[in-house]
């Protein structure tokens, strides 16, 4: 789409240089990052008078922190046609990047995608790092690095053990791009030692765990589906605790049934 437009918007703040690159020499690529939503509607109103394609370019996946709802409503406001083209979020490159799972079967089949209270943007009531954290289970956490050390508080006083593996990616998927991995009461540490302030995604859950030994059912030879006969393999089965003893209560004669 880049190299078959006549428009390229991009913001340099937030797209790597090279992912527009491809753009036609002719095409007009204007950087976003000092404009204001405003100042992009005229482009998106020439493309419409001159019949002309234009690429708005975002990082990762468009729909998550994306600021693009807006702009479809301008597109929409004016006649524009526009569809949306699915990208890469950092969450799961970060996980590609580090050879991890997020849902783990047994451990986590959730994952929360969220952001730190608290800073320019509202945030709904319900809606706290404290309590997403009391399901346990994996979190993404965006467009918090700045305040890294209130994250890590949050998240512990949530009920995370202190031990939770945690991954940090700073400008997944960029040339200079660092990762790193880390316990929960290690994470605003690392963050600091390595002076990441922004662009940068946290990882934190049971999940993330460099080893385990559980196992989903689908490629299990026991799991039978409509692709695949199972062989009569018993499936594994979660482990249940043991029943305490039952202590039997001795009763008087005169209460006894």
């Amino acid at each position: 789409m880049i190299a078959a437009a006549d428009i390229v918007i991009w913001a340099s703040s937030l797209v790597d240089p090279a992912i527009v690159a491809g753009a036609r020499p002719n095409a007009l690529v204007i950087d976003s990052a000092t404009e204001s939503l405003e100042g992009i509607e005229p482009l998106y109103r020439r493309a419409l008078d001159e019949g002309l394609l234009v690429a708005r370019v975002h990082t990762g996946d468009p729909s998550i922190y994306g600021a693009t709802a807006e702009q479809r409503r301008i597109c929409d406001r004016i006649g524009l046609p526009h569809a949306t083209i699915p990208g890469v979020s950092a969450f799961s490159a970060a996980a590609a990047r580090m050879g991890v799972e997020i849902t783990v079967p047994e451990v986590s089949q959730t994952l929360i995608l969220t952001r730190l209270e608290g800073g320019r943007t509202p945030m709904p009531d319900r809606e706290t790092v404290r309590g997403f954290a009391a399901h346990g289970v994996t979190m993404a956490l965006y467009l918090s690095a700045a305040r890294n050390k209130v994250l890590q508080a949050e998240l512990l006083a949530g009920g995370y053990p202190p031990q939770t593996p945690c991954i940090v990616g700073y400008r997944v998927t960029w040339p200079d791009e660092l990762m790193q991995r880390c316990r929960l009461d290690e994470l605003s540490a690392t963050m600091k030692a390595h002076k990441l302030w922004k662009h940068t995604v946290v990882l934190v859950g049971p999940a993330l765990a460099e080893s385990g030994e559980t196992r989903s059912h689908l490629y299990h030879p026991g799991f039978r589906h409509e692709y695949r006969d199972g062989d009569g393999t018993p499936l594994p089965s979660p482990a249940t605790p043991t029943p305490a003893p039952v202590q039997a209560l001795a009763l008087p004669p005169e209460t006894a049934p």
